[in-house]
């Protein structure tokens, strides 16, 4: 089977992610910047799972680009990951709502934690789907960055229930990790 139909499929689910997660922003009641500042946690929240989706994206694209063919294991890897994204709108706001209290945020770090589980499922079935010479085995390498922010997400998740700001701070980390683009599958690919 092509991998056409799923990169489609996964583009449109995400698309609706990202849709849903700036819907769940209200409008301030009020027409000075001060009725903006309640809104602030919502803005922080979208902003940083704003940033985790694109990242998804675009390593999800990366990824997909070294697989040549796609079965069924892969199809539902790959649905698995798109769960653990669709409830990134809800404890995005959740915790944004909530002004980072501590259960919303540890909720935050669960969701983030199961998509990273995930994610490494879904790159697992495409090594094996592939073989182990394949282009995404050798662009993986060591993986430190896959390996490392799960270890985050779990003192994360600890952190958020005796300094909340903590757990922030590593989930932004994360973020900050992962957000320049992963070249390993481009090198690879053109080796």
């Amino acid at each position: 089977m092509g991998k056409q139909r799923l990169e489609a499929f996964s583009d449109g689910v995400i698309a609706i992610i990202i849709t849903i997660m700036v819907l769940e922003m209200k409008v301030p009641h009020g027409e000075d910047l001060a009725a903006l500042t309640p809104l602030l946690p919502v803005f922080m929240s979208y902003v940083l799972s704003f940033v985790y989706v694109g990242i998804y994206w675009n390593n999800h694209h990366h990824m997909l680009h070294a697989c040549t063919r796609v079965n069924g294991d892969i199809l539902w890897a790959n649905l698995h990951l798109l769960f653990w994204l669709s409830l990134f709108p809800f404890v995005t706001g959740w915790m944004g709502e909530n002004h980072f209290a501590p259960v919303p945020t540890a909720f935050y770090g669960g969701v983030l934690l199961a998509a990273a589980i995930a994610y490494w499922i879904l790159q697992q079935r495409i090594i094996a789907s592939q073989g182990l010479e394949s282009p995404l085995k050798a662009a993986v390498g060591g993986d430190w960055k896959g390996k490392l922010s799960p270890l985050f997400y779990i003192i994360g998740i600890a952190s958020t229930f005796f300094w909340h700001w903590i757990a922030l701070a590593l989930y932004v980390a994360v973020a900050l990790i992962w957000l320049v683009p992963d070249r390993r599958i481009e090198k690879a690919l053109h080796a």
